[in-house]
């Protein structure tokens, strides 16, 4: 029995000893994990703070832009009749070309709907006169039969309004040349002439009662019209304000409705954009200076600042010069658009690593491992980068370096490492 509890106290005694030992190993493992997540906590908080020191040159942009609101100023011509409560018919659709003195739309005569009803009745009373006479089936008119129908099968297909009525009025010619030729050769040909003159007197009193409507300028013919055309002119630059821009309460990128009364024509080869602006750049504009347009439909435009108004709180009136996509903006009288001051692009570096030495700018190679300055010339500086180059040696020379310090000049390039935020005191 004595033996028996000599034994269990042993295996008790064993047992408590590897648990202090399993406690002491839990106890070293629960540590390395503390430290090692120390480490990583650390090692990340590094990298946030300061991911590297190391920056590989590439290619890339930079650029200089606002977005800002425009008016869209143009040189047009408002024209208007006198039949203008008749009604309009348009000759030159929206956007179309038009020369000086060409007929771009007319107003209908007073009785119109009432004449072009008796031509129409009167057509087809010679038309049913000529399917049932046998006698004029000659090759005449089996011809002019063949050409009405091309044209009535071509018509079906057109979209465009004046070419529509240019095909409308050819199938009228035919139909009135078969006419005549029907009365000529058919035994009833003398009722035929009598209808065919009837025809005439109508479509005469139908063409005098008109009222045409010609273009007094080449140029884009255009329907909408706000009224704005006699005041938003280049030759009223003077008289612009911000107080007055405001004042016309347009909304912006709405597109100006058509109007059934008259018409305009604009010129296609230059427009103007009056804009608002604050920034620094704006208020270093000089006239001529040579910038970029983006507009809605992304395209980027060359531009030129035309006119230059000082307005009060420190705000500029830019006139902006455009002589490509005027078609684009004929809609429009208040847009959105992007101001491009300046982009250029090459070599593409941070800021932080520029240094300013003498007059001159460095940046620090890392060539494996080995660190020397290097000269650049910085074409642009932006907020965060700045687009750099090698200097030419007449440049060089240019700045006073001796043949030999030319002949010794590391030209930065494509893909080389440099040192952001270098300690150039130690570097050679």
């Amino acid at each position: 029995m004595k033996k028996q509890e000599t034994t269990d106290h042993g295996k008790k005694r064993i047992k408590k000893s590897q648990n202090k030992r399993l406690n002491k190993k839990e106890i070293i493992l629960y540590i390395i994990a503390v430290l090692i997540l120390i480490y990583l906590v650390y090692t990340i908080y590094l990298l946030i703070k300061q991911p590297t020191n190391i920056f590989t040159i590439e290619e890339g942009n930079l650029y200089q832009e606002e977005t800002n609101i425009g008016y869209v100023i143009r040189e047009e011509k408002v024209v208007k009749g006198e039949n203008y409560k008749n009604g309009m018919e348009q000759i030159k659709t929206e956007g179309e070309r038009a020369a000086k003195n060409e007929n771009i739309f007319r107003y209908y005569s007073i009785n119109e709907e009432s004449l072009k009803q008796k031509i129409a009745e009167l057509d087809a009373k010679v038309q049913e006169i000529m399917v049932n006479d046998d006698s004029l089936l000659t090759a005449d008119m089996k011809l002019l039969e063949n050409q009405i129908d091309e044209k009535i099968e071509n018509i079906s297909k057109l979209k465009d309004v004046t070419k529509l009525a240019e095909c409308k009025k050819e199938i009228d010619n035919l139909i009135t040349k078969k006419a005549k030729i029907a009365g000529e050769t058919s035994p009833k040909g003398s009722y035929l002439r009598e209808l065919i003159e009837e025809r005439k007197k109508y479509e005469n009193q139908l063409n005098s009662g008109a009222e045409y409507v010609k273009a007094p300028m080449s140029g884009l013919v255009s329907y909408r019209v706000d009224g704005l055309e006699e005041t938003l002119t280049p030759n009223n630059f003077g008289t612009l304000s911000k107080e007055y821009l405001e004042s016309l309460n347009l909304k912006t990128g709405k597109i100006v409705s058509t109007n059934e009364e008259c018409g305009k024509v604009i010129d296609n080869f230059v427009c103007y954009i009056a804009t608002i602006t604050s920034s620094e750049e704006g208020k270093k504009a000089e006239v001529g200076d040579a910038i970029k347009v983006r507009l809605s439909n992304n395209v980027e435009i060359a531009a030129e600042v035309s006119n230059i108004i000082k307005e009060e709180d420190n705000e500029t009136i830019l006139i902006l010069k455009l002589n490509d996509q005027v078609e684009e903006l004929t809609n429009y009288r208040k847009i959105t658009f992007d101001l491009i001051w300046w982009d250029d692009s090459g070599l593409k570096v941070p800021n932080q690593a520029i240094v300013n030495l003498e007059d001159l700018s460095y940046v620090v190679r890392n060539r494996a491992g080995y660190l020397n300055k290097t000269l650049v010339k910085v074409k642009r500086k932006g907020q965060k980068y700045s687009i750099v180059e090698a200097y030419t040696n007449e440049e060089l020379k240019e700045l006073g370096f001796s043949d030999k310090e030319i002949n010794e000049y590391h030209k930065i390039s494509l893909y080389d490492e440099i040192v952001i935020n270098p300690d150039v005191d130690k570097i050679q």
